[in-house]
């Protein structure tokens, strides 16, 4: 049966950060995972994950400078050394939280540069983080990610994370399968996961279009739940979705869908 994480950068937006660990636990998960941690210290988001009896399963590394347009930097030829601190940074607070997964992100090809010069940059960076959050115990997952909500990414197709777990060849990389981006890029779902259930370390899932909860729009959870089972995944799979409004409530409104599986 499949577990879920709540994603708290996402749900329970009705409160602040540090008291969306005990809602989340109020409302039945035993899981969370959040996008960027870095506005609070590390020991407190520590404590109240502690304090609410959750897992902490992953998070994102330092996506560069978001308000210039980067999302992530381990694709960026020449900032090599800014990305080693970077994750630095990202495993002081995997150690503190007890975090299962770093999230690298590939980032935006630059201007005057080709999008195979920074694969490689990719990769290399990849082999090097790989091992060093190993030595951490703490695994490395990298995301295909949509085109729609972020032109140029480096990363969009199942396949290209695939060669890229490939060619890294480092077992403590995998993939973070989310069912949202999948369907708006490439489709064919079911196919996607049975050719790249081996490398799949964690999930995430929303409604497409609109990131909405996975009861609305055009994907079939049910049925994909059903694939996961019978593929065998045993990892977490994060309710990364906007629930609707802002008001008290609204997370625990949107799990309707989850009821079968004790939440909300």
């Amino acid at each position: 049966m499949p577990r879920f994480a709540a994603n708290l950068s996402w749900m329970l937006q009705e409160m602040p950060m540090l008291d969306r660990f005990r809602a989340a636990r109020g409302l039945g998960f035993e899981a969370v995972e959040c996008q960027l941690p870095y506005d609070y210290p590390a020991d407190e988001l520590a404590r109240a994950c502690q304090d609410a009896n959750l897992q902490f399963v992953m998070f994102n590394a330092p996506p560069g400078d978001l308000e210039a347009g980067e999302y992530g930097i381990s694709g960026l030829p020449g900032r090599e050394a800014e990305f080693r601190d970077s994750i630095g940074q990202a495993l002081e607070y995997a150690k503190a939280l007890e975090s299962r997964f770093i999230h690298v992100l590939a980032g935006i090809v630059p201007d005057g540069e080709s999008r195979e010069g920074c694969h490689e940059v990719y990769v290399e960076n990849l082999k090097w983080a790989a091992e060093t959050c190993q030595e951490a115990d703490v695994g490395v997952l990298i995301e295909p990610i949509n085109t729609f909500e972020r032109p140029g990414y480096l990363t969009t197709l199942t396949a290209e994370a695939r060669d890229t777990v490939a060619g890294v060849g480092h077992p403590n990389l995998g993939i973070q399968f989310d069912f949202h981006n999948a369907q708006l890029m490439e489709g064919c779902l079911t196919r996607a996961l049975e050719e790249t259930i081996g490398s799949i370390k964690h999930m995430q899932i929303a409604g497409v279009p609109g990131r909405t909860p996975p009861d609305e729009g055009e994907m079939n959870y049910p049925y994909l739940f059903g694939v996961i089972d019978r593929l065998g995944y045993e990892g977490w799979i994060g309710c990364e979705y906007r629930p609707h409004g802002g008001g008290g409530g609204a997370t625990k409104e949107s799990l309707g869908w989850a009821a079968e599986f004790g939440l909300g």
